[in-house]
């Protein structure tokens, strides 16, 4: 929606309750972690700082008042699908047996490699919130008074909360051990960077112009660009 203030999709009944599910099966979830392995403590831990990193950041900027937002079909359905991938079925496999029969052997090695990942995740994970401030939301959406961040991370980098969860979503099937609660976070993910970024993209240069031209020939996507001129978002 466009032209009409709104406030942000933070303070939806369904936001709150699905913070509430995710966390009755945290809960749950942590009861069986020497069931599950040293590997499902280390996601469930790792998923409990993203929530203590995430959680200030959702309760202050619940009272920004939103000047555009992009809430069609495709956007709910990418949302959907990263809050199963990522949130719903990683808990219930971790919570209940209901998965086991997708569970997949891999070396000790590589559950390792997923562990080490989740350092520079909650550091990109962090900064990037810290850095966005008031600017941050779970959807596409732009406060009134938005500005354009580029100074912390974003000095470098114009997706760095992507670049996160990419580290995160990669990190995840080395940890969780099944094609449902562990693998499919992937495909998930990548859908909703290929077909969102575009969108926001456009919500960016439609709202600052040619700063934001600007902005995009100095920085890269994932990766500080070292110059070259790379077109992304900031959210």
């Amino acid at each position: 929606m466009t032209g009409q203030k709104q406030r942000s999709m933070m303070t939806s009944l369904p936001a709150m309750a699905t913070a509430a599910a995710g966390l009755a099966l945290l809960i749950l979830a942590l009861l069986r972690w020497r069931e599950n392995g040293w590997e499902a403590l280390v996601w469930l831990s790792v998923f409990a700082a993203k929530l203590a990193i995430r959680m200030p950041h959702s309760l202050r900027n619940r009272a920004n008042m939103v000047v555009d937002a992009r809430k069609d079909a495709g956007e709910k359905l990418l949302l959907s699908a990263m809050f199963a991938a990522m949130m719903l079925l990683p808990l219930l496999h971790l919570a209940t047996p209901l998965f086991a029969f997708a569970d997949y052997a891999l070396p000790e090695w590589a559950s390792w490699i997923g562990a080490l990942a989740q350092v520079p995740f909650l550091w990109l994970f962090w900064r990037s919130h810290a850095d966005l401030g008031r600017n941050w939301s779970p959807g596409l959406e732009v406060r009134e008074e938005h500005g354009l961040v580029t100074g912390g991370i974003y000095g470098r980098i114009r997706h760095p909360m992507y670049a996160a969860i990419w580290i995160s979503a990669l990190a995840q099937p080395l940890l969780l051990h099944n094609w449902i609660g562990g693998a499919l976070v992937v495909p998930a993910f990548a859908a909703m960077w290929f077909l969102r970024v575009p969108k926001e993209e456009r919500m960016m240069a439609e709202r600052f112009g040619a700063e934001w031209d600007e902005y995009c020939a100095r920085t890269g996507r994932l990766w500080p660009a070292g110059g070259r001129a790379m077109i992304g978002p900031q959210l």
